[in-house]
């Protein structure tokens, strides 16, 4: 059903190849503050492990395009844009009941696949993945000719390696 089999491997060749059809999904992680202080009982090199063996079973399946871990919340900040100027508020911000630690970007042939790739994360519970499809600038209602499109496509494509459009 699915381009991959049950160790991961892509069974249908390179995903970026001429005329096949991919789309980019953004795996988001969010956890809970009680799910971060019951992962802190189980050793770092333990958590570690099981995240390099996911992320590696995606890169042997050539789905991976990238995946980052985010530091605490105390460690970033908050733009809000309800007043001109914006308002900067360093972090901790508000009551986080919820925490967004990290995330993976893949490149698969649906929806389906993605949330089969979500479900393998090792991830415990109180912690749950939101799967978005990346949207394309093919997905927006402008004009292809138009130069800030042309703009956007070229750097996207040297950015990814992809190959140039024409």
């Amino acid at each position: 059903m699915f381009p991959f089999d049950v160790l991961g491997e892509r069974v249908d060749n390179d995903p970026l190849i001429e005329g096949a059809t991919t789309m980019r999904y953004m795996l988001i992680m969010h956890t809970t503050e009680d799910a971060v202080e019951e992962s802190e009982q189980i050793p770092f090199e333990q958590i570690f492990e099981s995240m390099g063996r996911y992320n590696e079973s995606m890169t042997k399946a050539g789905v991976l395009l990238a995946a980052e871990g985010l530091t605490g919340p105390d460690e970033g900040l908050v733009v809000d844009f309800s007043g001109d100027p914006p308002m900067v508020t360093d972090g901790p911000y508000g009551e986080t009941k919820e925490l967004f630690h990290g995330f993976w970007v893949i490149e698969v042939s649906s929806k389906e696949e993605a949330a089969e790739w979500a479900k393998r994360a090792p991830l415990s519970a109180g912690s749950y993945l939101e799967v978005r499809r990346i949207g394309e600038l093919e997905d927006l209602p402008i004009s292809p000719d138009n130069e800030w499109a042309q703009k956007a496509l070229r750097q996207r494509d040297e950015l990814t390696g992809r190959a140039a459009r024409t």
